[in-house]
């Protein structure tokens, strides 16, 4: 199934229930992980690892994590989760990074957990980027060493739920041409 792109970003929503009876084809998040290693960073530093959960028993535990505090309980019932960790930037990246005052490794991160998402639409899949879990427990679950930040969890799954009406800022609210 090939999709326009503006199509595809318009379909492309935060889906927060996920059929529990349908796994993700293993092919399918290949082709969504090769996605986010296309992704491009600051100075092709690629500061990120990305950690796929495709073990039930230990999506359910990252879940729970995922769900801690009263937020996020439908990530007790994803079957996938893509954990990503930031990693090193490279030598040019780090200097920079320090010229202009910008952290770069979030930026690339975001670039390619917006290459997850995307990627996962495309391949039929709802997806969910999440930032507030229990880092510690994941960390401890999964063997990601304790000096590495996890900065995000993507919840990948079939929707359960039909698609919503997509609500954004009026366009000319967001977007000036040639001035501020």
């Amino acid at each position: 199934m090939t999709m326009d792109f503006l199509q595809l970003a318009a379909s492309r929503q935060s889906d927060r229930a996920y059929d529990t009876d349908k796994p993700v084809e293993p092919e399918k998040l290949e082709r969504i992980l090769q996605a986010a290693c296309l992704a491009p960073s600051a100075c092709n530093a690629q500061p990120w690892k990305f950690v796929a959960i495709t073990d039930p028993e230990l999506a359910e535990k990252v879940g729970r994590a995922t769900a801690s505090l009263g937020m996020n309980k439908f990530a007790r019932n994803a079957p996938v989760h893509i954990l990503v960790v930031e990693e090193s930037m490279n030598v040019t990246s780090f200097l920079g990074a320090k010229i202009k005052d910008k952290y770069f490794p979030l930026i690339d991160i975001g670039i390619a957990a917006a290459h997850i998402v995307l990627a996962a639409e495309s391949e039929g899949l709802g997806s969910c980027i999440l930032g507030w879990f229990d880092e510690k427990e994941i960390k401890k679950l999964t063997g990601i060493p304790a000096n590495k930040r996890l900065l995000l969890d993507i919840t990948i799954g079939y929707p359960a739920k039909e698609k919503r009406r997509k609500a954004r800022k009026p366009k000319d609210k967001v977007v000036s041409y040639n001035h501020y």
